[in-house]
């Protein structure tokens, strides 16, 4: 038994290649930064699911506006794709946003504030034991 599946090797290097090619040969001047932070590919290798970050953007406008220049892109990535890569069929692209990053900042500070609080609370309630010993003297 193979311990990697060709259509995981096929994902990663589409991302790897995908990333360095959205960087530097796409030129539209509405595209963000755009990480590419995953890949995925059907068994038969006809489509490639792309997903990607926004550096910053959190707007949903935004965030549909980069999707659609990608989109509008992705033949002339495809085709860069085929030069670079040696594949029968290359896959046809879709691209995702990718929300783990953003939900993650996002638990990562629901986080933060629960610990916050807590702190704060235990503060208090060691303040308020000293004083209660102080009275019963």
């Amino acid at each position: 038994m193979r311990e990697f599946k060709r259509t995981d090797r096929v994902a990663d290097q589409l991302q790897k290649e995908l990333a360095v090619l959205i960087q530097r040969e796409v030129k539209d001047p509405r595209l963000g930064m755009v990480t590419v932070s995953g890949a995925t590919v059907s068994r038969d290798l006809g489509y490639a699911d792309i997903y990607v970050t926004l550096l910053g953007e959190q707007d949903p406008e935004r965030i549909k506006e980069n999707l659609q220049v990608l989109k509008r892109a992705a033949g002339f990535l495809r085709s860069q794709i085929a030069q670079r890569i040696k594949l029968r069929h290359v896959p046809e692209l879709r691209f995702h946003f990718d929300e783990s990053v953003v939900r993650g900042q996002h638990l990562s500070s629901l986080i933060d504030e629960a610990v916050s609080s807590d702190r704060a609370r235990q503060a208090e309630d060691e303040g308020g034991s000293e004083e209660q010993g102080e009275e019963t003297r």
